[in-house]
């Protein structure tokens, strides 16, 4: 159940966020400092809730604790995260006052939780289940299937941020020759260039000779994953059409929902730097790879792949009865 009872809640909390603190924050008298501080946390929330494809006006209790989750993740004192989310929290609060959201999802959550637990903090693919997602994306060569497996190919094998594919454009594409051909993502503030293997290549221009072949000239302000709706056809594909697209083939696989875990587009970003981790690739070639500005980040599948590897259970000799 989403909190959401306007669909331009997300606007109107982004648009509306400095009366909202110059009204109700102190009661209009919050020292500048405070709405300094009320300010920049709500924005760092938000930024999150973009990279993770979460619409902010429907959060949900699971989103906010994944968000708390990763403020764990980065060694925060308790008192910072309490900070963090008592923003979070009041900002909320705020907006079901003012009729923009049904319930607040961040009320019930406290800033206490047992640190790091990656089996469950961290939604990530072995390398079997990344290849059976891989296995279940359409081989066919209509434009749908072919975008379609553009689009999961980059997230789970480059890694890619969903809105730095949405972002993406055809003059993004910059190629080097015949084998280097290269992504220009925009996020988070920062431009960086990703390089793309051979066969991720060849994904990518057999979707852009059937755009071609279904009449259209491509020019580098075009869109690189273009809607196929019958009322929106040649529109930028919206984020939330993309995480439909990818919990389609997520579902397919079984890979959407197990026990422990519900994998998301972020996860298959999780997914690659844990098994770039575990192939052995140094924390900081994953960190540039991923774009990672904070080091710590990237030190998460470390973390992981060593709580597997070395299981110090397993030089044990012994066998045990069925």
């Amino acid at each position: 159940m989403t909190t959401a009872i306007d669909t331009t809640a997300k606007l109107t909390l982004k648009k509306r966020f400095s009366q909202i603190l110059d009204v109700e924050i102190a009661n209009g008298d919050a020292s500048e400092d405070t709405v300094k501080t009320y300010t920049q946390q709500f924005k760092l929330f938000v930024s999150w809730c973009d990279r993770c494809g979460i619409a902010v006006e429907r959060a949900t209790s699971a989103d906010i604790k994944d968000y708390r989750r990763y403020l764990v993740n980065k060694n925060l004192a308790v008192a910072t995260i309490a900070l963090k989310l008592t923003v979070v929290k009041r900002i909320y609060a705020i907006a079901v006052e003012r009729g923009l959201i049904v319930s607040n999802p961040a009320a019930n959550i406290t800033a206490r939780i047992e640190r790091r637990d990656p089996a469950e903090g961290n939604n990530y693919l072995e390398l079997e289940e990344a290849q059976k997602l891989i296995e279940t994306l359409p081989v066919e060569k209509t434009l749908k299937g072919l975008r379609d497996r553009l689009l999961v190919v980059l997230m789970v094998v480059c890694g890619c941020r969903q809105i730095g594919l949405y972002r993406l454009n055809i003059g993004d594409i910059i190629r080097r020759g015949t084998n280097k051909v290269g992504l220009r993502l925009r996020a988070k503030g920062s431009v960086r260039v990703i390089p793309l293997r051979p066969d991720v290549i060849s994904v990518l221009d057999k979707y852009l000779e059937a755009r071609k072949a279904n009449g259209e000239k491509l020019r580098k302000g075009m869109p690189v994953f273009v809607s196929l709706a019958r009322n929106s056809t040649g529109n930028r594909l919206t984020r939330r059409s993309m995480q439909r697209i990818v919990n389609q083939y997520l579902d397919k696989a079984a890979l959407k929902h197990s026990q422990s875990r519900t994998m998301t587009t972020h996860g298959l970003r999780h997914t690659v730097g844990y098994l770039l981790t575990l192939a052995g690739s140094s924390l900081r070639t994953v960190q540039e790879f991923l774009g990672h500005s904070d080091p710590s980040t990237t030190a998460i599948y470390a973390h992981i792949a060593s709580l597997w590897q070395d299981n110090p259970s397993s030089t044990l000799k012994l066998v045990l009865l069925s």
